[in-house]
């Protein structure tokens, strides 16, 4: 079993589908439509084959706004995306100069080797940025 892909709710679809693709070098594939629930989305995906289903429905309402990982972890639910990348240090200041917002800047993880950083995207969803080199709780 392995994750497949990571939804995110967004109340603009075609800003958020740029500013992923433009930020990170994803690539746009698959948009679609669910007419009769007001529903468009498209997935963005990375060379490695990660994904984000960005979804953007009519009515929708903005969620967990927090204004640092503190915060955030005080609402059960899904909380942020955690990507891993070589330079954590310049992928964060480049999301910054794109228009993301700092919400924890690039410092020592709690695991041993590991940096890492929080932003939020334009939209206030929080993306998690780390190094990690090994797999996951190792």
């Amino acid at each position: 079993m392995h994750l497949d892909h990571v939804g995110l709710s967004v109340a603009d679809l075609e800003a958020m589908t740029r500013w992923y693709c433009d930020t990170l070098g994803l690539r746009e594939s698959a948009p679609f439509t669910i007419d009769a629930i007001g529903l468009r989305g498209t997935f963005v995906i990375g060379d490695d084959g990660f994904a984000i289903e960005l979804l953007e429905r009519e009515g929708s309402q903005p969620g967990l706004q927090a204004p640092d990982t503190a915060t955030a972890l005080l609402t059960r639910g899904y909380g942020h995306i955690a990507l891993r990348i070589a330079d954590v240090e310049g992928t964060h200041a480049a999301l910054l100069a794109a228009g993301a917002s700092e919400r924890m800047p690039p410092q020592q993880s709690p695991e041993a080797g590991v940096r890492m950083s929080f932003v939020a995207d334009p939209e206030g969803n929080l993306i998690e940025l780390l190094d990690r080199s090994g797999a996951v709780g190792s």
